[in-house]
């Protein structure tokens, strides 16, 4: 089987159709350079996009999904793993334990949320996997801008841009993931005694 790439993304049905669209790219180019799927289980918004894309594309699909999510029927029943948990901290649990990397597409607070745990557990020396924020037509500009703030002010330091790297179109998501940034949590730990 396909090493798994867990992404984070929206499951709006209202965005711009371009997002859409980017979301399906990204889901063809996963299988094409070997990546199955693992994510929220959703069939709406780009998690559906990003689902579909990659099942109609030969790739292996699978969805965590809490049980009130399921019932409100937004699973995507066609995943070839559909794991359905009690909690959304479970779901994240089973995505990050399954995971070989993380990508990050456009996304709301449920993304944003996702993407600083799994920021935080690299941080930390609790995970050691390659982090990827894909800016699609400078959707995270702002938050990255943020993030550069934040180690401007020492509120993390320098080592904060590390543990995450940026990918500005989709060919220049799978080499991030193939060698991603090093990044060494002791050294920040003993920057900051």
């Amino acid at each position: 089987m396909a090493k798994l790439l867990c992404v984070y993304c929206s499951s709006s049905r209202h965005l711009d159709p371009r997002y859409y669209e980017g979301a399906e790219v990204v889901g063809r180019s996963m299988v094409a350079n070997g990546w199955g799927l693992v994510y929220g289980g959703g069939n709406t918004g780009l998690m559906g996009s990003v689902a579909r894309s990659v099942k109609e594309s030969g790739g292996h699909v699978v969805g965590v999904i809490p049980d009130f999510m399921k019932e409100r029927e937004l699973a995507y029943e066609q995943a070839d793993e559909l794991i359905t948990v009690d909690s959304m901290r479970e779901r994240k649990k089973v995505m990050e334990e399954r995971a070989s990397a993380f990508l990050a597409l456009p996304g709301g607070i449920g993304t944003l949320e996702e993407l600083a745990e799994i920021m935080t557990l690299r941080y930390i020396n609790r995970l050691n996997k390659p982090v990827v924020v894909y800016n699609h037509h400078g959707y995270y500009d702002d938050l990255l801008r943020f993030f550069e703030r934040m180690t401007a002010e020492r509120f993390k330091s320098k080592g904060l841009g590390d543990i995450y790297a940026v990918a500005n179109d989709e060919p220049g998501i799978w080499p991030l993931l193939e060698s991603p940034a090093h990044f060494e949590a002791d050294a920040i730990w003993k920057q900051r005694a």
